[in-house]
């Protein structure tokens, strides 16, 4: 018979003593299999911190790693820190009389940011929410910091969940950030201490880290962004699939959505927009100069999406100029041709006379 798991939907109390009973079990006992079976990202983590010789009753100074460290971490964290900045003001409305906060750690769980209610009286408040803090796994045992990290996934854990015994009176949400090149690159954390436990955080959490993800693809540069999603779905929100293409249909990055519907395993190069869709590139960057609407392209794996097409902003701006892409037209369709100057006029539908007069001009 296997041991019953610990819900977050049990009342406040039974769920505690459930949680002491696993720490009786697991973490004085050493017998993982008895007592009430915990969330596998908890049970993960403790095995872990075990095998890295922590002991729950040590005492937790949460050190701030050096401040050259702590320099680098801020610096090469610049690009995530504008992405998040909206996203972690708008959770204090969210949270507002819940009494927990935001940090947001980069990919070794070194904190570069925190916002919200931070009671700095609170001793145990105070020295989590400073930045330079390392509230990694191994510095500070199970937290959802370590474990967002570890796992790859969104966790929630509450109070005895934490491996320290002076842990034990947080709770707290987290969720990676990946970056649009398939990389995690930090993580967001809602943490609260002596709070009641709030689960549903864990979902605002998720979404919260979707926010950011979306603000760093957006932000990555590119000439053409996708907007896509499966057919049916309305196009607009935070669960579009996002992909920038430079001006020759390379994938410059793309959110977790977009790599989900397109197959592309995370870290893994994307390539070129050709090899995923079943439809000429082209036709995008056609119909986005034109605002046409979303178009529904299929894919080589048989399915279909439904796909916006934007020109970005600042690309448009920066655009070639309409003489320059004319005369790069010409000098392709002669290269086509193998310098056939005949056979590449008739390609083009113009004359002979037309390409010498538009090359030698621009070559003068």
């Amino acid at each position: 018979m296997h041991p019953m798991p610990i819900s977050p939907a049990a009342s406040p109390t039974d769920r505690l003593a459930l949680i002491e009973q696993a720490r009786r079990a697991v973490l004085e006992a050493r017998n993982p299999d008895a007592g009430p079976r915990l969330a596998p990202w908890v049970a993960r983590s403790w095995r872990r911190c075990l095998q890295l010789g922590l002991e729950p009753r040590r005492e937790v100074t949460f050190d701030p790693v050096s401040s050259a460290q702590a320099h680098r971490a801020l610096e090469a964290s610049q690009p995530l820190l504008r992405a998040a900045a909206p996203v972690i003001r708008s959770l204090a409305r969210a949270m507002a009389h819940t009494r927990y906060f935001a940090i947001l750690t980069d990919a070794e769980g070194v904190v570069i940011d925190v916002n919200g209610p931070i009671d700095r009286h609170d001793p145990s408040v105070a020295r989590i929410a400073r930045v330079g803090v390392d509230l990694s796994e191994r510095a500070v045992g199970t937290t959802a910091i370590g474990m967002a990290l570890t796992d790859l996934q969104p966790v929630w854990l509450h109070r005895g969940e934490h491996f320290f015994d002076a842990t034990s009176i947080y709770s707290c949400a987290g969720a990676p950030i990946w970056d649009p090149d398939g990389q995690c690159v930090g993580m967001l954390d809602l943490t609260g201490v002596n709070v009641a436990e709030q689960p549903a955080l864990k979902h605002l959490v998720s979404q919260s880290a979707r926010s950011i993800e979306n603000a760093l693809a957006l932000a990555r540069p590119h000439h053409l962004l996708l907007r896509m999603n499966w057919p049916g779905r309305v196009l607009g929100d935070d669960s579009d699939g996002l992909v920038g293409l430079d001006a020759d249909g390379n994938i410059t990055g793309l959110n977790r959505p977009a790599a989900d519907m397109l197959g592309v395993a995370p870290g893994s190069p994307a390539g070129h927009a050709s090899l995923h869709f079943a439809a000429p590139v082209e036709s995008l960057f056609d119909t986005a100069a034109a605002h046409g609407g979303a178009l529904e392209l299929p894919l080589w794996s048989g399915l279909r999406l439904q796909v916006l097409a934007q020109l970005d902003r600042n690309a448009v701006s920066q655009a070639v100029p309409l003489k320059d892409l004319e005369t790069a037209a010409i000098r392709k369709a002669v290269d086509d041709a193998r310098g056939n100057v005949q056979e590449a006029a008739r390609a083009l539908g113009i004359s002979r006379a037309t390409i010498y007069r538009k090359l030698g001009a621009r070559s003068r």
